[in-house]
């Protein structure tokens, strides 16, 4: 269809090293590929794959995936976006929020309910274009990191879908949310090893560089401590990130798994960029380096796709389960 072929580990490895040196540019790389193309692959049909992957496997557009709104974060069933039948296409109204590439897509694969009246988890996945009446973007978010990826609310208002832009079935949409989802959090955990790893490095590199009394401060035990713990904890985390995508790629799902190696990769990344901000010293806060970037892009990863709340409650729940059965 256009692309690369590459699997998840593949596609890690590219998100990590983009990571390394901008944040934002990775999470909208990760937010095109890894979500909006992905439903495409996981739920649509040979006709919706060859009509609208193409050009989003080039890079001739950008693609964005909705489902976050203003009420409804962590709990996605509590979405209210409704979508309606008419004849053979579909009504949507609602507004979402704190979408990445919102401004810039030319395709966006919506979630919204189609039988309220049944429940909250009967929702459907539209492709939607751009160019279509009744959809308007929102200023750009002031957000306090990933500053390059694009983050805007996006409202539709009768936006009029065909209905062979329907992905998968109508009231069957969230069991293919959380499998993007789970997949997802595996690209947000190379990202966080991404950032981890290029505060790593600026934190060896100035601790070669910086003196005091009289010697580099790499050669002070505080810092080697410091600097072995960050390079530890980075090691673990790629196990865990590894392990996740080669499940994936062998076809095997991965939900705790997901959900263990995204809390600890990200919650991992958050601990070292600040400790590369220690390292620093006074010039770790400044934006002349850039460390205190990292540091602020790493948080988002503690968030979107799954807080770390939400994700030791999915993991106790499978923990749980487990020892239940056994």
């Amino acid at each position: 269809l256009g692309g690369g072929g590459g699997n998840h580990q593949a596609f890690g490895v590219i998100l990590e090293e983009i990571a390394r040196h901008d944040g934002g540019l990775a999470l909208a790389v990760e937010a095109h590929n890894g979500l909006c193309c992905a439903h495409i692959l996981l739920a649509g049909t040979d006709e919706q794959k060859q009509r609208f992957l193409p050009p989003l496997a080039a890079g001739e557009e950008i693609g964005s995936w909705c489902l976050t709104e203003p009420g409804s974060g962590s709990d996605a069933a509590a979405m209210t976006s409704r979508a309606q039948r008419d004849g053979e296409d579909w009504i949507l109204n609602g507004t979402k929020q704190f979408i990445t590439n919102g401004s810039r897509a030319a395709t966006f694969v919506v979630m919204a309910l189609t039988s309220p009246e049944k429940g909250k988890r009967d929702i459907g996945a539209f492709i939607v274009r751009r160019d279509v009446d009744g959809l308007t973007t929102g200023k750009p978010e002031e957000k306090l990191g990933m500053r390059s990826s694009d983050t805007v609310s996006v409202t539709f208002k009768d936006v009029r879908i065909p209905g062979d832009q329907l992905l998968g079935e109508s009231d069957r949409a969230f069991s293919d949310v959380k499998k993007v989802l789970e997949r997802g959090r595996i690209m947000i955990s190379y990202i966080s090893l991404g950032l981890a790893r290029g505060a790593l490095e600026e934190s060896v590199r100035y601790a070669h560089e910086r003196i005091t009394f009289g010697k580099p401060i790499i050669e002070h035990q505080a810092i080697q401590a410091k600097i072995a713990d960050m390079a530890t904890q980075i090691e673990a985390a790629h196990l865990l990130v590894d392990h996740a995508a080669e499940l994936q790629d062998g076809g095997i799902a991965t939900p705790h798994e997901s959900s263990v190696a995204k809390l600890f990769a990200s919650e991992m990344a958050t601990r070292i960029c600040m400790d590369a901000i220690q390292v620093h010293g006074g010039y770790g806060y400044l934006r002349d380096y850039n460390v205190e970037r990292y540091m602020r892009d790493a948080k988002l990863c503690e968030i979107g796709e799954g807080t770390s709340e939400i994700l030791r409650s999915l993991i106790a729940r499978s923990i749980s389960r487990k020892l239940g059965q056994g």
